[in-house]
This record gives C-alpha cells, structure tokens and sequence, in this order.
C-alpha cells in the first residue's frame, strides 16, 4: 500500500488545513471522511477564480455532485492595505515570486485586519448532496485538496480573495515606480557609526522571531567513504539513517516532542511505513519481528499513526459506557442485527470498529484470517460503520 496521502507540505498549506479544521470543529466527524474522498481521487474539474472554487466530487450516486465554494473577497479599502503590507519589504514580493510566502508578512497582514487565511463567515460552500452538514464531507474534500494548489503557488490566497497573481504584481510595481514628474529620491547618506559608549548606552532590541521550519526535511551529506567492512555499515544505510533523523528533527520542530517519543515498536512501524516491502522484510529481520507483523504495522501507522497501530496491537476495558453508547447511535442509524462486544470492539459481521485510548474509533475489515485498519479515525462509529 503506498503511504497515506497527506495535505499541506508548506507551512502556508498547512496554515490553511488548519483554519478549515478550525472552523470545522462544531461538525468534525465530516473531516475524516473528507480527507478519505481526497486521497481517494474522488475530486475533479477543480477551477480556481476571483472570489472562490468550483469541483465535482464522485460519491455514492453515479453523477458526482457539484461542489461551490465561494470566499469572501477584500475590499479595495482592504486591498490597499494589504498591498501596503506586501509592499514595506522588497523581500516579501520577491519570496512571492519564488513560489514562498514569508511568515512575516502574514502577520502583519493578520495584524492589519487583512488576514489571507479564511476566518469565521468567509467561506460559503455548497454542494449538490443531500446532506447539510457543514462541511459535508465533498465540501470538505475540496478543501484539503485546495492545500496543493495553496502549497504550489501562494498567490491562490490573493485570487481567492479576489485579485489574480498578474493584477497584485502590477499593482506593487505601480507603488515602487514614481509618479510621473517626480524626481527619484536619492539615496540617504551612509550610517556614520556608533561610539563604543552611544553603542553601550542602546537598549537591546527585540529578540528576532525564529524562522518557520523547513517545508521537507534536508537530505543527508554524501559519505566520501564506505564503513570499514568489519562493522557491518555501509554508506547507504548510514545515509537511510541520517534522512530518517532529519525528519524526526522536523517533527520535533513542528509538532513538539510528543510526536517523536515513541516506544521501539512505534519507532518501528513508522521506519517501516514509507518503504517498500523488500525493505520491510529486512528491516524486521533486522529487528527481530516477524515480517508479516511488520508489515501489518506500517500499514496500520501509514493509515492513522500511533492511534491506527495501537488499535491494531491492543485490546483494552474501557467501560461498558463508551461501547453501550456506540451500539445505541449505530443502531439509531439503522445499522441491521445486533453487533457483538467484546473489550474495547465492536464486531459487526465483516466490520470491527475499536474503541482508541485516544476516545476516537478506528475501523477494520476482515480479510481473510485477519482485521485490517481501513482508514482514518473518527470520533463517531457512525461515520465508518457505512
């Protein structure tokens, strides 16, 4: 199985995952099933304009529904305050047009009341489905997929909010040139210096902010050399092992330290989660696990990390509340016969749902002698029962 399909590989894309889940978080349930129509490729015909998106999402009907999303665009009031926000660094324009959007000069935006992500009421969204959850989950799929293309280019956020790319640069040209009969300003005399006791007498400015973490983790220097044979290394896999803790190095950056404590069985499954299965079966020689077992757990971490293989390893009592009470909505739902209930599982015929010590559900299918994770977790069993 191919690793799990993420969105948001900038911080900016992830920026605007945030904000949707954000808003999102009085439907959330809506945002798991989402994410699967995405990686699913369930989306197409996705076209960006001034002011909003339009897609077609494959569901369960044979004609895909139609997805309108529109978003709030600024006024010219706000747009020449944003444009004067772009415009007090040359460095803000030129990292625009090397495809970055700098950290800065989105705070600042913020700050000024122009903020490029969505915020409460700026998104609209509609969809041709029957449900009127918002968002429903072809809405929501949309969104995530609105990440690549805010990833590959960050002038999405200034056509959404109703300016083309071409438009906003030739708008900051216009405010870099002089007008017409005006003489250049000339250039301000050099900075003299400080004396050591004017120098001294200064108070310490601000401590700069740290810059954001890097969008993908550095690759690992070239050894010149291989290993001395005897110690059983070579240059490849030292290489695997330097490119393995770089991106341990950046999760610790971006996510905090819970993210990279992980137990030797955790570690394991993540290793093992982004290789092939030739790799997979040498890495659990190597480990001492059986291979079958390795790689039941790197696919249950590429599904849904820590959560999917702890689902998939452990079984666990967590009272009789949280197991009556799944049987109770799923039966509302209409889900037919009673399902059978053992610790923290639910068995329905071909489906077992696990209650997580994360309070979330995860969601297994019985292929041949064995229960496969299929999917992401979600707070409601109702929402992967179908």
């Amino acid at each position: 199985m191919p690793p799990r399909r993420n969105f948001g590989t900038t911080w900016w894309g992830r920026a605007w995952v945030e904000a949707l889940e954000q808003r999102a978080k009085l439907d959330p349930n809506r945002l798991p099933r989402g994410r699967t129509y995405a990686r699913k490729g369930t989306v197409s015909e996705l076209h960006f304009g001034a002011g909003g998106m339009t897609a077609r999402v494959r569901g369960s009907r044979p004609e895909p529904y139609k997805v309108t999303i529109t978003m709030r665009t600024f006024t010219d009031g706000e747009w020449d305050t944003l444009l004067g926000v772009v415009g007090t660094q040359l460095g803000h324009a030129a990292a625009l047009l090397d495809g970055e959007l700098p950290g800065a000069l989105t705070e600042q935006a913020r700050e000024a009341g122009v903020d490029l992500l969505p915020g409460p009421g700026d998104l609209r969204p509609r969809c041709s489905c029957p449900d009127s959850a918002n968002p429903c989950k072809h809405v929501a799929a949309v969104y995530y997929l609105v990440a690549d293309e805010v990833d590959r280019d960050p002038f999405t956020l200034f056509l959404l909010r109703g300016r083309p790319r071409a438009d906003v640069l030739a708008e900051l040209r216009a405010r870099r040139s002089p007008a017409r009969g005006e003489k250049p300003k000339l250039p301000k005399p050099a900075d003299e210096g400080l004396t050591p006791r004017a120098a001294y007498a200064r108070r310490p400015g601000a401590i700069p902010a740290l810059p954001p973490p890097p969008r993908v983790p550095g690759p690992p220097a070239v050894l010149d050399l291989d290993p001395p044979p005897a110690t059983g290394w070579t240059a490849a896999a030292l290489s695997a092992l330097a490119a393995d803790a770089a991106s341990l190095a950046r999760d610790l950056l971006t996510a905090g330290p819970a993210a990279v404590e992980l137990t030797f069985e955790e570690d394991l499954a993540r290793r093992a989660a982004g290789r092939p299965a030739a790799e997979i079966t040498a890495l659990a020689t190597a480990a001492r696990v059986p291979p079958r077992d390795l790689a039941r757990w790197a696919e249950a971490w590429r599904e849904a990390g820590r959560g999917g293989l702890a689902a998939l390893r452990e079984t666990w009592q967590p009272g009789p509340g949280p197991l009556a009470e799944a049987e109770s909505v799923l039966a509302e739902a209409g889900l037919p016969g009673k399902p059978k209930i053992w610790r923290n599982r639910l068995t329905h015929g071909e489906l077992q749902l696990r209650y997580g010590r994360d309070a979330r559900w995860y969601r297994f299918v019985h292929e041949g002698t064995e229960w496969r994770l299929d999917g992401p977790p979600s707070a409601s069993p109702v929402d992967l029962a179908y």
